[in-house]
C-alpha cells in the first residue's frame, strides 16, 4: 500500500462571485492529502486555478476576503462606448500587481483557461503565453467586460461554450477527477442581514447610470440583471450536458443562489461554504494514504 497523496485533476466551474468558494475547495484539499496536480478552469474557476498554480491562492484569499462593498466598485473601470460595461483591466492590473504574472508554461501544474472565439463559437484552450492573459479572456462575461484580444483572436467567457470543463483533463495521469460545480441546486437561506440588499442597489444604480434612459421599466429587472440570470440558466443546462459527457470522479455541488453574481464582498462566508461541500462531497471517497501504489 502506497502512503503517497491521491493525486486529483481539479475542474473549476464558472459563476461570478461564487467561485470565491473554489478557494475553500482547495483548502480543504490540500489540507486533507489530495495533491493537485492539473487545474481546468472557466471563468472565475480559470481565476482561482491559475492564482492557485501560481502558489499565492492565500494571498488572494486574504485580500478578496478583506474587500470592502465600496471597493467592489472602485475596482471597476467603466467603458463607455465599447462592446462591454467594464474594461477589466483595474481589477488585471490590481491582480498583476497582488500575484504576479508569470508564463503558464513555468507553472508547477497544468493548467488550462478555457475560452470562447467570438467569430467561430469555438471552445478555446488556453495553456500558453501570460498567466493573466488567459485568465482576462476566460472571464469576459459578455454584457460586463469587454472581450479580449488574444493571438489574432477574439474572446470571450468561456462559460458560454463550457462553463464546467472536464474535457481538458481527460488525458491526465491522475487518480480523481473532482469538478466543482458552481451551479448546483438551489437551497433555502436565510436572508442575509445588515446591507446587503441595499449595497446591490447601489451597484445597481450604477450600471443603470451607464445605460440609456429607459431600457428597463420601474418594478422589473434591469437589463443586467434579465442577461446574467439568462446566461446562468444556458450555462446550467450546458454544464449538465457537459457532465453527462465526461463524468468526474467526484462533484462538488455549489448552490446557485449561494450569492450574486456581484457579491464578492462575501469571500469568508463561501470560502467556508466551499471547504464544506468539499467534506460532504468526499466523505466517502478513499483516504488519500490508502490509494494502492501504481504499477510502474
Amino acid at each position: 500500500m502506497s502512503t503517497r497523496a491521491k493525486s486529483v485533476s481539479l475542474v473549476l466551474g464558472s459563476g461570478g462571485a461564487r467561485g470565491l468558494a473554489h478557494i475553500g475547495v482547495i483548502q480543504w484539499l490540500t489540507e486533507n492529502g489530495y495533491e493537485i496536480r492539473s487545474i481546468s478552469g472557466a471563468s472565475m474557476g480559470a481565476l482561482v486555478g491559475g492564482i492557485y498554480a501560481a502558489h499565492k491562492l492565500e494571498v488572494y484569499a486574504e485580500w478578496v476576503s478583506a474587500l470592502e462593498r465600496a471597493q467592489v466598485i472602485r475596482l471597476l473601470d467603466p467603458a463607455l462606448g465599447r462592446s462591454g460595461l467594464f474594461k477589466g483591466e483595474r481589477i488585471i492590473g490590481v491582480l498583476r500587481e497582488l500575484i504576479g504574472d508569470c508564463e503558464i508554461a513555468d507553472l508547477p501544474l497544468s493548467y488550462t483557461a478555457v475560452a470562447t472565439d467570438i467569430e467561430s463559437g469555438e471552445e478555446v484552450w488556453l495553456r500558453e503565453g501570460r498567466l493573466f492573459d488567459a485568465i482576462r479572456a476566460s472571464i469576459a462575461t459578455p454584457l460586463v467586460f469587454t472581450p479580449f484580444r488574444r493571438g489574432g483572436r477574439t474572446l470571450l467567457d468561456g462559460a458560454l461554450v463550457n462553463p464546467l470543463p472536464v474535457a481538458p483533463t481527460l488525458d491526465d495521469d491522475t487518480d480523481l477527477t473532482i469538478a466543482v460545480n458552481l451551479g448546483g441546486p438551489a437551497e433555502a437561506r436565510p436572508a442575509r442581514a445588515g446591507g446587503g440588499n441595499a449595497y446591490g442597489k447601489r451597484i445597481g444604480d450604477f450600471v443603470s447610470a451607464l445605460r440609456p434612459r429607459g431600457m428597463s421599466g420601474e418594478g422589473t429587472r434591469g437589463l443586467l440583471d434579465v442577461a446574467l440570470v439568462s446566461m446562468q440558466t444556458m450555462h446550467d443546462t450546458i454544464a449538465q450536458l457537459k457532465l453527462a459527457a465526461h463524468a468526474p470522479d467526484v462533484t462538488v455541488d455549489i448552490p446557485r443562489n449561494a450569492c450574486g453574481y456581484h457579491e464578492f464582498w462575501r469571500a469568508e462566508e463561501l470560502i467556508a461554504l466551499g471547504r464544506e461541500r468539499a467534506a460532504q462531497a468526499l466523505a466517502g471517497s478513499e483516504a488519500p494514504g490508502a490509494a494502492p501504489a501504481d504499477s510502474a
